[in-house]
């Protein structure tokens, strides 16, 4: 029988965000990340598969999935929410804590329904007012493009959610006949030449200033001024194109599930309810 994890006492944790296209994951060891890595998002996956995902991965790098002592998971795709529920089960010997009901996350959310948050930019909002205060915005660059606005108080006030540069080159390239897949990088000028210019040009300068112009109306909203965190795999490449981005985390969101690791397992009484993101 494995040992119970001391969550006191530095355990090694497995975080785990489950997106739409991508799965982000990382290992900590108290407060400092060990290792993090990135695979595809598959929605049919197994819990045996996906603890093989995983354990092989960690295998490469010196360790392995029984080395583990506790495991937490924000999730956007339920059949894989269960997948990981088991897993932990299975290989780890303990139940996965799950952003959901009955979670504490320190957040108040201040939105009209609660149910539709996913638990990706709650944990991205609960880690950017952490470590960062408010207010703040914190923009992720996944398969949505997500703007995500937490007060100066620490209260969730709610976003901007618009389609992703992936998610757009690909109904671009399915829906015109004539246009072609083309590298997310920046163009030289924002005129074209050719169509991949132009694709280009619309894409990624075209995110930018999406965010860039959203950013400041949500400023301007809040009657002042507010910290910008970047995270999300295509973060390094617009916040240097940006002139609103104040901060780059890409492990933002692994950040934060430690955050709200640390709060439950530190927690000795009731836990605060907090809806079940969709």
């Amino acid at each position: 029988m494995r040992r119970r994890p001391d969550p006191l006492m530095g355990s090694a944790l497995l975080a785990i965000d489950v997106g739409n296209t991508h799965t982000l994951a990382g290992v900590y060891q108290g407060d400092e990340l060990l290792h993090e890595w990135r695979i595809s998002t598959e929605r049919s996956a197994t819990a045996d598969e996906l603890a093989a995902y995983h354990d092989q991965i960690l295998r490469l790098r010196g360790g392995s999935l029984d080395e583990l002592d506790a495991m937490i998971v924000s999730s956007v795709v339920p059949t894989l929410t269960t997948g990981y529920r088991e897993l932990a089960l299975k290989y780890l010997d303990h139940p996965a804590i799950v952003v959901g009901p009955g979670i504490r996350t320190g957040m108040s959310l201040a939105i009209d329904n609660p149910l539709e948050l996913g638990a990706d930019r709650l944990v991205n909002a609960v880690a950017a007012y952490r470590r960062f205060g408010g207010p703040c915005i914190v923009v992720d660059l996944g398969t949505a493009t997500t703007l995500d606005v937490v007060s100066e108080a620490g209260v969730y006030l709610g976003g901007v959610i618009a389609p992703g540069m992936e998610t757009s080159l690909d109904a671009l390239t399915t829906r015109a006949a004539r246009l072609v897949k083309v590298d997310l990088i920046p163009p030289e000028r924002v005129i074209g030449r050719s169509t991949v210019e132009s694709m280009r040009s619309g894409l990624v300068l075209g995110t930018v200033a999406m965010i860039d112009g959203l950013c400041q109306q949500i400023r301007e909203e809040l009657s002042g001024t507010a910290t910008v965190v970047a995270t999300g795999g295509l973060s390094g490449m617009v916040s240097k194109l940006s002139t609103q981005i104040d901060l780059i985390d890409p492990m933002l969101t692994l950040d934060g599930l430690r955050i709200i690791y640390k709060m439950n397992a530190r927690s000795s009484g009731p836990p605060e309810a907090v809806e079940e993101p969709t």
